[in-house]
């Protein structure tokens, strides 16, 4: 969101709901490390005195929020071209019910409480601020813990959400076994990432009988109500719908995953 100008944001994000049938789920976030110096400036965007990129990215976002919930707020032109309906105008096109499919991706505790005061679902990924030097998963756990306390202290009128990230490869082939058997990202990675200490969760591929018992341990997975998989998208759309087939074969079920 430091990239983006609100309500542009709300406008494609309203079109892009009443495209899909109101089925959009709408993942928002600060965004990711730059790969160049102040990108934002380059779309015209600037913190105000004494705010930060990221506080930049959040103002933008709480515009963005209170005009997809169709606030009023531009005055009409008193010789328009079509007719305008009577009072202040919103943002057109509006999708009634899109405010309350709006997920944010907070890498941190604190950002992770941001979303549940501004009435966002909450979506984790495999990154982390590394806050206390536990494993990865705890505190992801941690952080979904914060957020639902912080929910239950607002009256946003619906549910929170949560999801997590992770990447699972059963192993059921022996071109699975080249691929993935005996990687060096099986545990977690800790790191200095744009100048915080961050951790980056580890990734799952085993034999399916031992990715059961590894998944059970996860306690992030077990808090979260949504579970996102990432694949190797570099392989191809045949291998990574074999692997999506054997997670349903060969784990979910025995994790009683729906």
């Amino acid at each position: 969101m430091r990239y983006s100008n609100p309500l542009q944001f709300a406008e494609d994000a309203g079109a892009a709901d009443l495209i899909a049938g109101g089925r959009l789920q709408l993942g928002i976030s600060r965004g990711s490390p730059e790969q160049v110096v102040d990108g934002w400036r380059y779309f015209g965007f600037q913190p105000t005195e004494g705010e930060t990129e990221a506080d930049m990215a959040r103002r933008h976002t709480a515009v963005a929020l209170q005009v997809i919930d169709g606030l009023k707020f531009a005055e009409p032109n008193p010789r328009p071209m079509f007719p305008n309906p009577p009072g202040m105008l919103r943002i057109e096109p509006y999708s009634k019910g899109l405010r309350q499919r709006i997920w944010w991706g907070a890498a941190s505790d604190v950002t992770a409480r941001w979303s549940a005061q501004e009435g966002m679902h909450l979506m984790s990924s495999t990154l982390k601020t590394d806050e206390s030097g536990e494993p990865f998963h705890v505190q992801q756990r941690k952080q979904i813990e914060a957020f639902r306390d912080e929910w239950a202290k607002h009256d946003h009128g619906f549910e929170p959400r949560v999801s997590v990230s992770r990447s699972i490869i059963p192993i059921t082939t022996d071109e699975d076994r080249q691929y993935f058997m005996g990687g060096s990202d099986r545990s977690d990675q800790f790191g200095m990432i744009d100048q915080t200490r961050s951790v980056f969760g580890r990734s799952y591929a085993d034999e399916p009988e031992a990715l059961v018992e590894q998944l059970r341990e996860d306690e992030a997975i077990e808090a979260a109500d949504t579970l996102l998989l990432t694949v190797p998208s570099q392989l191809g759309v045949d291998y990574n719908t074999q692997i999506l087939e054997d997670i349903l074969t060969h784990v979910a079920p025995a994790l009683g995953w729906r």
